[in-house]
């Protein structure tokens, strides 16, 4: 029987101002930390603020440099991969000798990541920029969204922005080009709904009016006679307009008819080799392989098939059929899940509604599993019209206390039909709090920390939080009939996202090393839980497009999960949920290998001393 902390065992050899400031700001070093450590990481960080001014300024404090956008031509990428060569390199010259356990986990973490990144560079990802969930399509017409625009100078930098917007695309154009030379390509069918985000950036109305663009909406408070405003129409009518035109016939002439038929990464051009890499890299597991995953995702399906089989018994279903074996009982009440209208809404503004209503109730809990709490506040917010045809349930948007840019748990309300009300305290529980929300907001609030550690995120660690934090309704309240969960379709709800992340396991190894094709995906998927169908495509198509990154979700999660049973174990009465919260979040994102570390080691400090070894 599979035990997630063994998994992390077997591998464990191994103050942002209102105005534009004019250069980064970086905190001195602490008298308690390594100085050449510190300088290092100064260094790492402009580095990497240099190559994406517009990725990390909130992270060293610097406006001036907002009206650029990353840089993502060819040369470019190669001029970061020598960077990232020559850093890990200066950064094993380091003398170690003297560090504190705080230096140590900075060390440790630098040298994972600039091993990862430059692990990863071989496979030339910049070449495959683009699918229906990512992509110029999806997140430069946000931009205007996620940068600060409270000033005239702020507004001034964004048009630059826009200003470069074709030169961008006409790289990422130029990079795929070179994808198609040289095989590496996406899958067709990842790129079905592509054409369509792209042309609704170039649509007729926007044609006629280029106030209806995306790009344009920081404008809309101006007068439409503003120097400023009337610049920026200009730019979206000459530029902008005629880039995503270009781009949208490029893919539907030459692009997509060179992509594959084949939809697992293992018939690519990087093989089986580039898919256990990306498994590793999403799960921060070294040495785990496709075929390790696959059996712990079929253990976890049937041990939460049991789970779910418990609550249908509990709930007020009567069947009207006599049923001979539980996957009968199991489908009859997974369509009477997808067909009753009590479970869905008809309106967009109720089910926006709801989801606030659900935060408000998860928030008075917060005191119950956490010590700290971030003061970075956050809401809930309809997801752009043009991108829900294709996009997940819902997603997490950070925001940033300095820059006053609240968080946002953004919500899908395309096709209510498929977006059941008996899941939706788990979802709001893994985006907003205690789960996405929470994490990260944290992470800008840690003291005596280097803001390069701001910048450092792994898939199994947050994703396998927020997953894990999908449970904690189940102490929220009166534990005795769990918590938030107490109706049994809310927990019908919760197992059927559990099981969700738990069939991820299974369909993504078997996409993309066992061969499988995207109907059987789809079936296996439909059979094993109460996903809506509609839900089932998109994140099947999610996984034949992103490969390895949601087995992350899973993994970390039974990880987290093995940690607290070794933590309440050896700790017995003096386990303290809220104090074990607390450490396992107070580093911010890391590996499981170091996580396990770190919690082994508060543990230790956590035992009486006459229980210490």
């Amino acid at each position: 029987m599979f035990k997630p902390f063994q998994i992390v065992s077997a591998v464990l050899i191994l103050g942002l101002c209102t105005l534009a400031s004019a250069q980064p700001v970086l905190p001195e070093c602490p008298p308690d930390r390594d100085q050449d450590l510190w300088s290092f990481m100064d260094r790492y960080l402009l580095e990497l603020y240099d190559h994406d001014p517009g990725g990390y300024y909130q992270i060293v404090q610097d406006e001036s440099r907002l009206g650029e956008l990353e840089d993502v031509s060819a040369p470019s990428q190669q001029l970061w991969d020598d960077a990232e060569s020559r850093l890990l390199e200066d950064l094993r010259k380091l003398d170690q000798s003297s560090y504190s356990e705080v230096d140590r986990t900075d060390f440790d973490l630098i040298q994972y990541r600039l091993m990862t990144s430059i692990a990863q560079s071989k496979y030339k990802g910049f070449q495959t920029p683009i699918s229906s969930i990512s992509g110029p399509q999806i997140w430069l017409p946000q931009m205007g969204s996620r940068l600060p625009m409270t000033t005239q100078k702020h507004r001034e930098m964004y048009v630059q922005r826009l200003r470069g917007v074709d030169v961008l695309i006409g790289d990422h154009m130029d990079n795929m080009r070179a994808g198609i030379q040289s095989g590496r390509v996406p899958p067709k069918v990842i790129l079905e709904s592509v054409v369509d985000q792209v042309l609704a950036q170039c649509s007729g109305e926007i044609r006629e009016d280029a106030s209806k663009s995306p790009f344009y909406e920081p404008f809309l408070s101006l007068d439409a006679s503003d120097p400023l405003a009337v610049e920026a129409r200009e730019i979206i009518a000459d530029r902008i307009i005629p880039v995503y035109t270009e781009l949208a016939l490029f893919l539907q002439n030459e692009y997509i008819p060179s992509c594959r038929d084949t939809i697992g990464a293992s018939d690519g051009v990087d093989g089986i080799d580039g898919y256990n890499a990306m498994l590793a890299y999403h799960t921060t597991i070294p040495v785990i392989k496709a075929d390790q995953i696959h059996e712990i995702g079929l253990h976890e399906v049937s041990r939460i098939k049991q789970e779910m089989m418990g609550v249908i018994a509990q709930s007020d279903w009567q069947p009207t059929d006599k049923f001979g074996s539980q996957e009968e009982i199991f489908s009859a009440f997974t369509q009477y899940l997808r067909t009753d209208p009590r479970f869905y809404h008809t309106d967009p503004d109720a089910l926006l509604e709801e989801y606030r209503s659900i935060a408000k109730r998860v928030d008075p809990g917060m005191v119950t599993l956490f010590r700290r709490l971030p003061r970075l506040s956050y809401g809930v917010k309809r997801m752009a019209q043009y991108q829900e045809d294709s996009a997940p349930t819902a997603y997490y948007y950070p925001g940033d206390m300095n820059s006053g840019v609240p968080g946002y748990f953004m919500a899908n309300c395309s096709k209510l039909d498929q977006r059941p009300r008996y899941e939706m305290i788990a979802l709001t529980m893994h985006e907003a709090v205690p789960g996405h929300h929470h994490q990260y907001a944290l992470v800008g609030e840690i003291e005596n920390q280097h803001p390069i550690r701001q910048t450092m995120g792994f898939t199994a660690f947050g994703e396998g939080w927020a997953l894990y934090a999908e449970s904690l309704g189940l102490e929220i309240g009166d534990r005795s009939t769990n918590g938030l969960y107490s109706d049994p379709y809310d927990n019908f709800g919760r197992l059927n996202m559990e099981m969700w992340r738990a069939l991820r396991l299974v369909v993504d190894t078997g996409i993309h090393s066992k061969g499988w094709s995207r109907q059987q995906a789809i079936d296996y998927m439909i059979e094993n839980s109460g996903l809506a169908p509609h839900n089932i495509e998109a994140e099947v198509d999610r996984y034949i497009g992103w490969p390895g990154q949601a087995t992350g979700y899973m993994i970390g999660q039974l990880a987290i999960r093995g940690l607290r049973a070794v933590a309440e174990r050896d700790l017995g009465e003096d386990f303290d949920l809220r104090d074990f919260h607390d450490e396992l979040l107070k580093n911010g994102s890391v590996p499981l290998p170091l996580l396990e570390l770190q919690i082994n080691r508060w543990i230790t400090n956590q035992r009486p001393i006459s229980q210490s070894p």
